[in-house]
Order: C-alpha cells, then structure tokens, then sequence
C-alpha cells in the first residue's frame, strides 16, 4: 500500500513539473495529463483486484 502511495506521488510530481516546465502547447499538455490520467486509474484498478489479471500484470514496485 506504501509503494502505491509513493508511486501516486512520483506520478503526480511529475505532471507537475510537466505542466510547469515544458515549453509546449497547452493542449498537448492537456492530451498528455488526460493519458497519465488514464493509465494511473486502470494501473489501479489492476491493483485492487477490479479488473482481473491477465498475461500482462502490471507489477507494484516493492520497497526494502
């Protein structure tokens, strides 16, 4: 659950820093967001057991 948490923040830093920083229109900045968006929610729902595993299980970094 840690290791979630942590990666939602890394993910969240790093659209900051993509909004902020780089010198691009602001609708690909927007197409950009919406995808992290996307990708974020399935990765998740992949973690909680709501969509089932399949061949291509998206693995939760472990930390030690």
């Amino acid at each position: 659950m840690i290791a979630i948490v942590i990666t939602l923040i890394v993910i969240g830093i790093l659209i900051y820093l993509e909004e902020k920083y780089l010198p691009i229109d602001a609708q690909f900045k927007q197409i950009i967001r919406w995808v992290v968006i996307l990708c974020v929610v399935v990765w998740l729902l992949y973690q909680f057991g709501v969509l089932p595993l399949g061949k291509h299980d998206v693995p939760v970094p472990q930390l030690r």
